[in-house]
């Protein structure tokens, strides 16, 4: 029984480095909110998966990071287009962060499937993700969160 402490003290040390606290809420309100896309994700139930799949809480660190720094909300006030437009959307729904993890994990997973990405090919999927949700961000008629193209792929 000891030995599971440690691992669990190991793991919550992990996601306390370099803000991995946000990205263990964004994992917690997407289980939450979306529960069936969750699931599918977790399990990996859908498509023709590779034999060395990304692994699930990592890929969940890596898109709070990434969406953090497309949407430059390190900066007290967005530097960029995508980080204007995406304040805006904001204003119009305090959870759009947590949405955006959301429809971006979905994405980032069929994106994976499409390229039959492996393990190795991670980043390349990532950067695939996120040029897509820049295009989508930037479109004109996304006046909220939910209008993005890719909300759809979400299942509650």
């Amino acid at each position: 029984m000891e030995g599971d402490g440690m691992a669990r003290e190991r793991s919550i040390h992990r996601f306390q480095r370099g803000g991995g606290f946000i990205s263990l809420e964004n994992l917690l309100y997407f289980a939450k909110n979306y529960p069936k896309s969750f699931e599918e994700l977790l399990c990996k139930q859908n498509g023709d998966r590779a034999l060395w799949e990304y692994p699930f809480a990592v890929a969940g660190v890596n898109i709070t990071f990434m969406l953090i720094q497309m949407l430059d909300l390190q900066a007290a006030k967005p530097r960029s287009l995508i980080g204007a437009v995406f304040l805006n959307l904001l204003i119009e729904n305090d959870r759009a962060f947590d949405i955006l993890y959301c429809i971006t994990f979905k994405l980032m997973d069929r994106k994976w499937l499409e390229m039959h990405a492996t393990y190795m090919d991670f980043n390349t999927v990532i950067k695939s993700t996120r040029r897509q949700l820049e295009r989508e961000l930037l479109l004109e008629d996304i006046q909220q969160i939910e209008d993005m193209p890719s909300y759809s792929f979400l299942a509650r």
